[in-house]
């Protein structure tokens, strides 16, 4: 069993207008599952964790409390702004490790949609024991398609006892088609979700080693997170701290030096990153927009469409693959194959100042 990070933080620009800055997607329930996206991980982890604590922003972290009522309020950390995936995992892993001292912890992005229920579990485990021989693990998924949105991870020789995991020779960046299609036709590459598991020792040690400086902020506001100057120091050192991903500031320089392991994995997984990836983890048909009511909807000659009503019937006539969006404020029409420039939206409308509708 381990202890459960799930940062949760971003805007889910691509998913515009159902995500937005003050309620992003993993607070909505996107797939018509009845549980909000951060519902669905706590739910999913709590088969293999002992504890699960949630890294958010400060806007957010009253309507993660209010969803996750099993969540103890000393186990949701308010960030007081955004500073990358690093310092939000390292800061609740500094504090797992003031409170238990040195276990296995894993952390999970909190909008991920997992359909394989038992696979997922199984790798979990499996990189739980492989962070306890010291190991940084990442969890990579096994590609179906030669996909240009992910970073990579090369997968070297499986480890010396174990089942699964193996080696990662290297973190590799997204490709273009071409070396995608070269990635996936060898076998030897998984898509990286951005699942790591191991010791706080092992994840801090190696922060310690190549960030020091953020390092040092990081355990500051640890050792004074459960005592009465944890707003003080907070509001002091966070803003300080390197915006740094943990790719960037430990995964891929602990990877060169031979400490990370990756446990391949197929179990229906899917970031939902836009409305072609949510389209593929639901049924094409009707959805109902956060805070809407289902209304007709009807469609002619419309193979695949996807529609999200609030308010108002929705008639769709000889549009193949189309999304259709409506809320409260806002109609986005878009199709599968333009899904990730709907973020050039959001551009627009800061652009032009309109805040109340980002």
């Amino acid at each position: 069993m381990i202890y459960a990070i799930i940062p949760a933080g971003g805007a889910g620009t691509r998913l515009w207008p159902l995500s937005r800055r003050n309620h992003p997607k993993f607070l909505s329930d996107l797939t018509g599952a009845g549980r909000t996206l951060i519902q669905q991980t706590v739910d999913r982890l709590s088969k293999v964790s002992r504890s699960t604590m949630i890294v958010t922003g400060v806007a957010h972290a009253d309507a993660v409390k209010a969803q996750l009522t099993e969540i103890s309020n000393e186990n949701v950390l308010a960030e007081p702004s955004p500073r990358d995936s690093m310092p939000a995992i390292a800061l609740a892993a500094a504090v797992i490790r003031e409170r238990h001292g040195d276990v296995v912890i894993g952390s999970f992005a909190a909008d991920h949609v997992i359909s394989d229920q038992q696979a997922f579990h199984e790798a979990v485990l499996e990189a739980q024991r492989a962070a306890e021989r010291d190991y940084l693990v990442t969890i990579g998924i096994t590609p179906d398609h030669p996909a240009t949105g992910f970073g990579y991870i090369h997968q070297g020789e499986t480890l010396e006892g174990m089942e699964h995991a193996a080696a990662v020779i290297e973190f590799v960046e997204k490709p273009d088609l071409g070396t995608a299609r070269e990635y996936v036709t060898t076998g030897n590459y998984r898509w990286n979700a951005g699942m790591f598991v191991a010791k706080t020792s092992v994840l801090l040690g190696a922060l310690e080693k190549f960030e020091p400086e953020l390092y040092a902020g990081v355990l500051e506001i640890a050792r004074a997170y459960d005592t009465p100057q944890r707003s003080e120091i907070m509001d002091r050192v966070w803003p300080t701290l390197k915006k740094i991903s943990i790719d960037h500031a430990i995964a891929e320089p602990v990877a060169a030096a031979g400490g990370v392991a990756v446990v391949p994995v197929e179990m229906g997984w899917s970031d939902v990153g836009d409305f072609a990836s949510l389209r593929d983890v639901v049924e094409p048909g009707t959805k109902v927009a956060p805070g809407g009511k289902e209304q007709p909807v009807f469609t002619v000659d419309s193979p695949g469409a996807l529609v999200y009503t609030y308010s108002k019937p929705i008639a769709v006539v000889g549009l193949e693959d189309v999304v259709v969006v409506e809320t409260a404020d806002a109609i986005l029409l878009t199709s599968r194959d333009a899904a990730q420039n709907v973020k050039e939206i959001v551009d627009k409308i800061t652009d032009l100042g309109l805040d109340q509708l980002r």
